[in-house]
């Protein structure tokens, strides 16, 4: 499978668009010298806009013979970000209280609609079937964890700063709607915000750094050279390595960090000393010691927590004023489902097998934000999830534009990043279904592509051991 592409360059210059760049919390370089947690090793594309916008010119290499895991020749981004960034239309970056607040609106009576009508209208009374009644709590279950990933969206525009033009607003309905879903808002923003400014780099992303080929070798007991040469894994082992991904990988993630970087030695006020990832790491979203943190922002994450401790509060007296069994159902099936969507849509929009992810000596922030790919999840995604899975690579170059101009706006990049444009829509809802189970079977690794040379081998690619796609290397034993 190819990505969907197009072509041609837009460069219109705009002084208004350059105001709003200054509102980018977020993709914004100029914040970068205040994340000193996400940034162990200094970078001149995370520090102005001037080195953003020519980085990609400033390591002229050459690179080699570089193919995907689908077998394409890729060609490493030549735009810079001024360009994406002149080429959205100006209307795209205004943000607005009242319609922000309309989806928040929407979203809760969506929620209490639905809890009314099964609290009152699915009952022993009303449906005598045991059976019947448990389809629908199902449904019930089903429904309402969309509706709680579709706020946990809206939090999320917050903590970029795309709800509204005053920060102060935007945090205090961020913790609010965060908190009600057990999210540490403050320090998952965060840390959110350094995987925005390091997108695909295996040395600094906060989200998802894929293993290299010596880790997944270690992982299984084998020697790198040897992948090439194993067998294929079976089926039923991606199906449980898929299942317990979607069922505890997002508190794991809070509580380990074990998709993100583990180079926290590098931290620069030496908060990471003797820190790693897992259990006991003591790298974690909860600490206000951790080293995802500064240590000027240690008071954010106790505010966070306050905002879990006070959620949590209220969920144990529901539960004890209505039974556990009650809040089971109406609360904590619910969580598990939004818990699901959010690591399949953040897995996706990160795991490709069209997708590189680069060497710290190869990557830039234009770089980066290309190495995400667009998925459609038909009217879910675009009514009930906001849009977060259709328009994720705008997202990641401007992420203050908010949900509902983001449409418009990747369509006006499109036209810049030409090829590398990367979106994957077929099928729709059945295809991004689809996408989890084939991501899983195609991307087990990273390494260099077998024709790279120089520069070329800082460009790595998804390799698997299931004779999927372009093979891995083979290496002569060490």
């Amino acid at each position: 499978m190819a990505p969907a592409t197009s072509t041609g360059r837009q460069a219109a210059k705009n002084p208004a668009v350059k105001r709003a760049i200054n509102t980018d919390s977020d993709s914004s370089p100029s914040t970068a010298d205040a994340s000193p947690a996400g940034s162990p090793r200094p970078s001149a594309s995370s520090t102005s806009l001037s080195s953003m916008a020519s980085d990609a010119e400033a390591k002229p290499t050459n690179y080699g013979k570089l193919l995907d895991t689908y077998g394409n020749e890729f060609k490493v981004p030549d735009f810079t970000i001024k360009d994406i960034r002149d080429a959205i239309p100006k209307h795209c970056y205004e943000r607005s209280y009242v319609r922000s607040m309309s989806y928040v609106f929407r979203d809760m009576v969506l929620l209490a609609t639905t809890f009314y009508i099964w609290h009152n209208y699915v009952t022993p009374e009303m449906i005598p079937s045991k059976a019947v009644r448990v389809a629908l709590w199902g449904v019930y279950s089903f429904a309402q964890g969309l509706f709680g990933t579709g706020l946990w969206v809206l939090a999320h525009e917050c903590g970029h700063g795309a709800f509204s033009p005053s920060q102060r607003f935007n945090n205090i309905v961020g913790w609010v709607l965060h908190s009600s879903l057990l999210v540490p808002y403050f320090s998952w923003q965060m840390s959110h915000s350094k995987h925005h400014k390091a997108t695909g780099n295996m040395e600094r992303d906060m989200v998802f750094v894929p293993r290299t080929r010596e880790q997944q070798a270690s992982r299984i007991g084998k020697l790198a050279h040897e992948l090439a040469e194993l067998t294929e894994e079976t089926p039923i082992y991606t199906l449980i390595h898929l299942l317990g991904q979607q069922l505890i990988g997002w508190p794991n993630y809070l509580m380990t960090n074990v998709t993100g970087h583990n180079y926290h030695e590098r931290q620069r006020e030496g908060r990471g000393k003797g820190k790693k990832n897992g259990y006991g790491g003591g790298v974690n979203h909860f600490d206000p010691r951790s080293p995802l943190y500064e240590n000027k922002d240690a008071w954010l994450v106790v505010m966070s927590d306050i905002g879990i401790a006070l959620a949590g509060s209220a969920l144990f007296y529901l539960g004890q004023r209505f039974g556990w069994a009650n809040m089971a159902v109406w609360y904590f099936l619910p969580y598990l489902w939004v818990n699901h969507w959010l690591v399949a849509i953040t897995f996706l929009q990160h795991t490709d097998p069209s997708l590189p992810h680069y060497t710290a000596d190869q990557w830039n922030f234009v770089r980066g934000a290309a190495a995400t790919i667009d998925r459609e999840f038909g009217f879910i995604g675009r009514h009930l999830l906001h849009g977060i899975i259709e328009t994720h690579v705008l997202h990641h170059y401007v992420s203050t534009i908010p949900f509902y101009n983001a449409d418009e706006a990747t369509e006006a990049i499109k036209p810049v990043m030409g090829e590398h444009y990367r979106s994957d829509t077929r099928e729709g809802p059945i295809g991004f279904i689809k996408a989890m189970w084939k991501s899983a079977r195609w991307c087990q690794w990273v390494e260099p592509s077998e024709g790279a040379v120089d520069g070329g081998k800082g460009v790595l690619f998804f390799r698997n051991r299931n004779g999927l796609g372009t093979r891995p290397m083979k290496i002569a034993p060490q």
